[in-house]
């Protein structure tokens, strides 16, 4: 799988979803491609965590697929709407049989702070049609009578859209497109990518995203079990990165069901729950007070891991670890039940000095250690506060968070169980407030859909549970991990895709 993405620069500091420094961005080449293809790194997929596990206990399982044909994709036009980005889409279309663009064309029709990827600006016709030519190319993809729409899976907002995911067919390859355009019209943002139409497809594509790669598509009855659709390795142990705050979610809301908790008390930050990596709570001052609902809104939309450390402190230690062992069948492997800033510290101070004396004590002493010589650690020691961050894989197979996606489904099942409970309406809310970087579910047959991941170098772990118009629910995990190396770049749009496969190949069948 390739992928042309282009994104509106925003000038940030390349960092990974938890918010680890990256340095320059990488660049890896693909097998199908002839030379390098331009990536941008896809920040609003995920925004988390810490550490990763391949090589856990369980870690190798083999794929059941269900037999289906390909099904002709769910759509909700065969036109395109006459908007600036519908008019772009039609632009872009016929325009690819015209490659290469001058640079008049380019402008024409791009916001000119686009970039390809985080060092390639839109001045560089050259490397701008050769990176589209390459692209296209490398997906089998035929130009030379450019692209024939096939319809439209999703528009955003359903009036007067700026955002646009269709299927086209160029020549012999059926490719899925995703545009948006900016205020003025231009194109901001072009994303295509082979659409998936059959579970052997999506086995393939996931197969080579990672050494470690596990996949469950699975429906949610009504009370709450989930019956596998397609798995491949869905009980395997995987680490988690931020998708551990699913725990920690359900943890709260069964305090709060029991009246021990209120969604409107207020806590407070404080300098020894502060945590790094993606948020804001760990920029506010000392002293700042924030609701149990707000805070628990931080942790999930934001991945805020300062937010999370503070429901952890609230709930109790002991309440997330029972809350893992009662969704999980891995949750031996998560104790004691770490923090954030525990976590950071394990492997920013001193590594691998500290985490290796930590990973020597058997887990029930664990707990104490992490108490006399890790918890008291400032945290301006952590090698994450510094330009010279690790973008390597660091203990991902023995320090972090852990479960299988049969666990996750069991986490998402268990959260919309609660959120029917009046008391506990918020979950809903809480959980829907991301899509994770845009699943492309049309909202009109998916009305409802959470979403929880998380990453690290060497670690992705995408979750979505999705409602249709029918009423029915189905969860889709996605978890690839390296022990060896950071994923590339394009792991997670391309993860993003199969999921969105997933979800389309489950609910029709």
């Amino acid at each position: 799988m390739n992928w042309f993405w282009l994104h509106r620069h925003r000038g940030r500091r390349a960092t990974s979803a938890g918010g680890l420094p990256h340095g320059s961005a990488r660049r890896l080449a693909r097998k199908k491609a002839a030379r390098r293809i331009g990536y941008a790194w896809l920040s609003v997929v995920l925004a988390v965590a810490v550490a990763g596990c391949t090589g856990s206990p369980g870690s190798t399982g083999q794929a059941r697929a269900t037999t289906a044909a390909s099904p002709s994709p769910v759509l909700i036009s065969r036109t395109v709407p006459d908007a600036p980005v519908g008019r772009q889409l039609t632009w872009f279309l016929h325009a690819v049989a015209d490659i290469p663009w001058s640079q008049q064309v380019i402008r024409a029709h791009f916001d000119p702070g686009a970039h390809l990827d985080p060092g390639v600006v839109l001045g560089g016709v050259d490397e701008f049609n050769s990176t589209f030519e390459q692209a296209l190319a490398a997906e089998g993809a035929s130009t030379s009578s450019g692209g024939s729409l096939t319809g439209l899976l999703w528009q955003a907002p359903a009036r007067d859209p700026v955002s646009l995911l269709a299927v086209a067919a160029f020549g012999s390859a059926r490719l899925a497109v995703n545009i948006s355009v900016d205020g003025a019209g231009l194109i901001s943002g072009l994303l295509f990518y082979p659409y998936l139409s059959s579970w052997a497809q999506i086995d393939q594509e996931l197969g080579a995203l990672a050494p470690d790669a596990s996949l469950l598509a699975a429906r949610v009855s009504p009370g709450g079990n989930c019956t596998p659709v397609h798995q491949v390795a869905a009980s395997a142990a995987r680490p988690l990165a931020s998708m551990f705050k699913l725990f920690v979610l359900g943890a709260l809301a069964h305090q709060i069901a029991a009246g021990r908790v209120s969604w409107t008390q207020d806590l407070t930050v404080t300098d020894a729950l502060k945590s790094a990596g993606a948020g804001s709570l760990q920029d506010v001052p000392a002293g700042t007070r924030v609701s149990v609902r707000q805070t628990a809104a931080q942790m999930i939309e934001l991945s805020d891991n300062t937010a999370a450390d503070m429901l952890i402190h609230l709930v109790g230690r002991p309440a997330a670890q029972a809350q893992d062992r009662q969704w999980s069948d891995h949750a031996a492997l998560n104790v004691p039940f770490l923090t954030t800033r525990e976590l950071f510290l394990l492997k920013g101070v001193d590594y691998p000095a500290l985490a290796n004396q930590y990973l020597s004590l058997a887990p029930p002493r664990r707990a104490a250690f992490l108490a006399s010589s890790v918890d008291p650690l400032p945290f301006s020691q952590a090698l994450w506060q510094s330009e010279g961050a690790a973008v390597y894989p660091m203990d991902i197979d023995t320090l972090e968070w852990f479960a299988s996606p049969d666990d996750i489904c069991r986490a998402f099942a268990g959260l919309q169980q609660l959120a029917a409970q009046p008391a506990l309406a918020p979950l809903g809310s809480i959980l829907s407030a991301t899509d994770g970087g845009g699943i492309g579910l049309d909202p009109a047959q998916w009305p409802t859909v959470w979403f929880k991941g998380g990453s690290e170098p060497g670690v992705l772990t995408l979750g979505y549970l999705a409602t249709n118009s029918k009423g029915q629910t189905f969860v889709v995990v996605a978890m690839l991990s390296d022990p060896a190396a950071a994923l590339s770049l394009a792991a997670a749009p391309e993860l993003l895709a199969i999921v969105q496969g997933a979800f389309e190949l489950a609910g029709n069948g």
